[in-house]
């Protein structure tokens, strides 16, 4: 007898099989019971989620030979019959191959006889986006109106490319991606069934790389059972098999990032290369890493089987706003990998990027942090925001100059978006003028227009955010000035004037506007002409 795959043996017959899809299950099973199935529905989720299994098992249970039912029998022969996949009023439809018009004008004509066998003829179109318009303006009527023995089961992968009118015409049930923690434990059972021992972690490693589908999990046990020569699953066989022996090493390249170590850094990407990988994966996870150190951060307890030993240790290496920036520049990475003049260069800098950038708060020429309370690096204060940015713009010098007569400074507008401010208090910095520095004491000019931003709780937040890029305390003191202040809010407006007023100009002596107002006696309507960021019109 020829081997059946691990996906068709272990696919659900009844509903009560069927894992991580409860709101679905719930509405059929309460249809098929009381017989008011829809004559329409559209099933959509993403690939291996079971829409084509439910598909199968509602046919059963409006055919069953004990009668419309949510649990059918499952021995009599129409059952069986289903399940074998040769029911023959079931017809099962690749919409992929039979996109035309005709295909769908034979199935209409097909519909208005009676069924065969059982009960009622079931249509299973499967990937139905891929029909034609002309195939779905053929179908529209009969989805509408179908005759009393007919059912359509429509699956797709992609509704968006559904016309509405299809939509309207359908009860939709969306399928969702099964959770990590589902296909593991269904393939922990097929495994104690198949008499089968394994690693947890190798199982785990299965789960992940199905990625939310139930048949992708079970097709990649069969592939690992096949290259483990049928013994005991390993997780280091699965990992070879998957491509995926670079995750662990990830932890290692977090390791020397914390640590600063570009040496020990580019050694891990070396390793890494000698096992062919691929770095838009790695790239991957080390961000889903980087979020789940993320998470073990704010909840320790939050640690669950499917996360390696590593994590939690470098939770409590790495400073959460480091991870917070880490996790950006490596999402950041993984978008502009494409650009890369080669995908291990692109990875190679998004690391280095790590090493290079981190949360305001110390010198650009201290080392990054070693530990959250160890050597190298103050604890972050708990109140203290993450930063937005990186490299700080160098402000030290500024801070140990007394004031000038000229106090402005043209750095200050620079230093206030690497302070990582948002809402008031950033709006109350960039209406201050920078007055000069001394002895730790900073002093800043409001502008007289602007006084109502000035309030204790927005002074203190910009005092705090001074200090941390800073390394020391930082007094602050903020004065109303008495006329209007050079301020960057103001600077920038003037730098919008001036840009308005030249597109203004440069619209007004284009030839064809000159053309225009000489031939039709044309204007240029005031407030209509906006410049472009890099400086033409529009």
């Amino acid at each position: 007898m020829s081997y059946l795959a691990l996906a068709r043996k272990w696919r659900p017959r009844r509903f009560d099989d069927v894992l991580g899809q409860p709101h679905v299950v719930k509405a059929l099973q309460h249809a098929l019971a009381s017989d008011r199935l829809h004559p329409a529905i559209l099933l959509t989720g993403t690939r291996g989620v079971g829409k084509t299994t439910l598909a199968r098992i509602i046919a059963k249970g409006l055919n069953c030979e004990t009668g419309v039912s949510a649990n059918p029998c499952g021995t009599c022969a129409a059952c069986q019959q289903v399940d074998e996949g040769r029911f023959i009023d079931l017809l099962e439809i690749d919409a992929a191959s039979h996109t035309g018009v005709d295909n769908v004008r034979e199935v209409i004509d097909n519909a208005q006889y009676a069924p065969s066998r059982g009960r009622y003829k079931v249509y299973l179109v499967d990937e139905v986006h891929m029909l034609s318009k002309n195939a779905f303006n053929a179908l529209l009527k009969t989805l509408e109106e179908p005759p009393p023995h007919v059912k359509f089961i429509l699956a797709t992968t992609d509704p968006q490319k559904l016309p509405v009118t299809v939509l309207s015409r359908c009860l939709q049930f969306n399928l969702k991606r099964l959770p990590q923690a589902i296909i593991r434990d269904l393939l922990t059972r097929v495994l104690e069934q198949e008499k089968i021992t394994a690693e947890s972690g190798a199982v785990a490693e299965l789960a992940r790389a199905a990625d939310g589908s139930m048949r992708d999990g079970l097709s990649l046990l069969d592939q690992a059972i096949a290259y483990g020569g049928g013994t005991a699953l390993q997780r280091t066989q699965v990992e070879e098999m998957l491509g995926t022996q670079g995750r662990r090493r990830l932890y290692e390249v977090l390791r020397a990032i914390a640590d600063g170590s570009a040496e020990a850094v580019l050694s891990c990407v070396d390793a890494l290369e000698e096992q062919a990988p691929d770095h838009a994966a790695l790239l991957n996870d080390l961000a889903a890493a980087l979020q789940r150190i993320a998470v073990l951060q704010v909840l320790p307890g939050a640690l669950d089987d499917d996360d390696d030993a590593s994590l939690s240790e470098l939770a409590g290496v790495i400073p959460a706003e480091d991870v917070q920036l880490y996790y950006q520049i490596a999402i950041g990475g993984r978008r502009d990998l494409p650009l890369a003049p080669d995908p291990r260069l692109g990875f190679e800098m998004t690391l280095l990027r790590m090493l290079a950038f981190r949360p305001a708060g110390g010198s650009p020429d201290s080392p990054p942090p070693v530990s959250m309370a160890g050597s190298g690096r103050k604890a972050m204060p708990a109140s203290t925001p993450v930063r937005k940015a990186a490299a700080p713009v160098p402000v030290q010098a500024a801070l140990d100059t007394p004031a000038a007569p000229s106090p402005a400074d043209p750095n200050w507008e620079q230093r206030i978006e690497t302070l990582g401010l948002e809402g008031f208090a950033k709006q109350l910095a960039r209406h201050c003028q920078w007055r000069g520095s001394e002895a730790g004491t900073v002093r800043l000019a409001l502008d007289p227009k602007f006084k109502h931003l000035l309030q204790d709780d927005r002074r203190a937040t910009l005092e705090q955010a001074l200090g941390t890029q800073l390394g020391e305390t930082v007094r602050l003191v903020i004065e109303v000035a008495k006329e209007a202040a050079e301020t960057p809010a103001r600077l920038e407006q003037e730098r919008n004037l001036e840009r308005q007023r030249a597109a203004e100009t440069a619209i007004e002596a284009d030839p064809a506007v000159e053309a225009l107002k000489k031939s039709f006696g044309a204007k240029v309507r005031a407030g209509s002409v906006q410049p472009l960021g890099n400086g033409a019109e529009k």
